[in-house]
C-alpha cells in the first residue's frame, strides 16, 4: 500500500509530498534512498539558496522517473498546463522555430514541486528570463569516451583548461558532473546570441585540443573520438542543457551534480557526492558558485580565438541532429559514410 500524502512547508508555501516512502534508488532501499529522501535534499537545498541559486529564472526542464531509477524515465520540456500557482512559467524558442511555456524557477516552493513530481535532474537553460536568446553563461563539457574516465577529465581541465582560462584572462567555475564527467561555467554578459556563445565555445574548445596532448577532441562523430576527453562545444547550442549544479543524477547511489573548488578537483570523486553526504558539505564550507554571478565575462577574446581559426581555415562544427541545417555548417554526415571523402 503507498505510504498516504503529506503537506511541506516550504518557506511558507505548502507543496503536496505524494507517496513519500516509494522507493527511488533500489541500492539505497529504505534507509537512503526513497523519494521523501529525494524531496527532503532538495527542499534542503534549494533553501540553503545553493539550488535555487543556480536555477533562477532559467527556463528548465525535467528529468523524472516517477517510478524511481529504474523506471521510465520522462524528459519534459513544457511545464504541465495543471500547476499550483506558485510555479511560473516563461516561453522559449526551440530550434524548429516551436515556442513552448517551459518551467521558470522562482522559489525553493517550485523546486520541491518538481521532485515531487519524480524529477531527479533539472535541465535548466544557460538565459535567464525574460531574455531567453542571449545566454549568460557558456558551459564546458568535458566528456569522457569509452577508455576514459573521470581522472582523464580531471587532468586535461586541471592542466590545459585552468591554465588557458588564467592566460584569457577568464574565470571558470568547475563541477562534477554526477557521473565520469566534468562540467567548467563562465559567467558571461548576456549580449551575445546562442550562435555567438557556441561559436566562442568552439573556439575554446579547439585551443583546449591543441594544447591537450591528444588528450582530448572536438570530434563530433563517435568514431573519430577515440580514448579521449570529448570537448562537446554543441552544449552551448540553444535547448541544449547541462545537468544543474547540486542536481541529483540517476545513478544507483544518487550521486550529486556538485561544484568545487580548483583546489579540491585535485582529489574529489563524483561518488563523494550524494543526495546524503552534499547539504553537509554546503553547510562545512559554502557554494563555491556563491560568487559566480558577480563578474560577467567578455567573450571578446575567445571570439578573437574564433576569427583566427576561420582565417585558418578552421569553420563551424556540426550542430546536434534536431537542428534544421545552418548557414556555414558542415555537411552533417558520419565521416565513414560520406562517399566524397572516399
Amino acid at each position: 500500500m503507498a505510504s498516504p500524502a503529506e503537506e511541506l512547508d516550504v518557506d511558507g508555501v505548502a507543496v503536496r509530498l505524494s507517496s513519500p516512502d516509494k522507493i527511488y534508488y533500489p541500492k539505497l532501499g529504505a534507509d537512503g534512498g526513497t523519494k521523501r529522501h529525494l524531496v527532503e535534499y532538495y527542499r534542503t537545498v534549494a533553501l540553503g539558496g545553493a539550488l535555487l541559486g543556480a536555477l533562477f529564472d532559467r527556463p528548465t526542464h525535467l528529468q523524472r522517473f516517477p517510478d524511481g531509477v529504474e523506471g521510465e524515465e520522462i524528459y519534459q520540456k513544457r511545464v504541465p498546463a495543471k500547476r499550483p500557482d506558485h510555479v511560473d512559467s516563461c516561453e522559449v524558442t526551440f530550434p524548429s522555430g516551436r515556442k513552448a511555456d517551459v518551467l521558470r524557477v522562482r522559489s525553493a516552493a517550485n523546486i520541491v514541486w518538481a521532485a515531487n513530481l519524480g524529477n531527479i535532474t533539472f535541465h535548466p537553460w544557460a538565459v535567464r528570463c525574460p531574455d531567453v536568446d542571449h545566454p549568460d553563461e557558456l558551459r564546458i563539457d568535458l566528456d569522457p569516451q569509452p577508455g576514459t574516465g573521470f581522472d582523464d577529465a580531471r587532468a586535461v581541465a586541471l592542466d590545459v583548461l585552468r591554465p588557458l582560462l588564467d592566460e584569457l584572462g577568464l574565470i571558470g567555475y568547475p563541477k562534477t558532473s554526477g557521473g565520469r564527467g566534468l562540467h567548467v561555467y563562465l559567467h558571461i554578459e548576456p549580449r551575445w546570441d546562442f550562435i555567438e556563445v557556441r561559436r566562442a565555445g568552439i573556439a575554446l574548445a579547439r585551443e583546449i585540443e591543441r594544447r591537450s596532448g591528444d588528450r582530448a577532441t572536438t570530434s563530433w562523430w563517435k568514431e573519430e573520438r577515440g580514448e579521449r576527453i570529448f570537448l562537446d562545444f554543441n552544449q552551448n547550442a540553444r535547448d541544449k542543457t547541462i545537468a544543474s549544479a547540486y542536481s541529483a543524477r540517476k545513478t544507483p547511489i544518487a550521486t550529486v551534480s556538485t561544484p568545487v573548488t580548483w583546489e579540491e578537483l585535485v582529489d574529489v570523486h563524483p561518488d563523494d557526492f550524494t543526495i546524503a553526504t552534499v547539504p553537509a558539505l554546503l553547510e562545512k564550507r559554502g557554494d563555491p558558485m556563491a560568487t559566480m554571478g558577480d563578474v560577467a565575462q567578455s567573450l571578446d577574446v575567445l571570439l578573437e580565438m574564433a576569427e583566427r581559426d576561420t582565417a585558418n581555415g578552421l569553420g563551424d562544427l556540426p550542430y546536434p541532429p534536431n537542428y534544421p541545417k545552418m548557414p556555414g555548417e558542415p555537411k552533417r554526415v558520419q565521416p565513414s559514410r560520406d562517399r566524397d571523402r572516399k
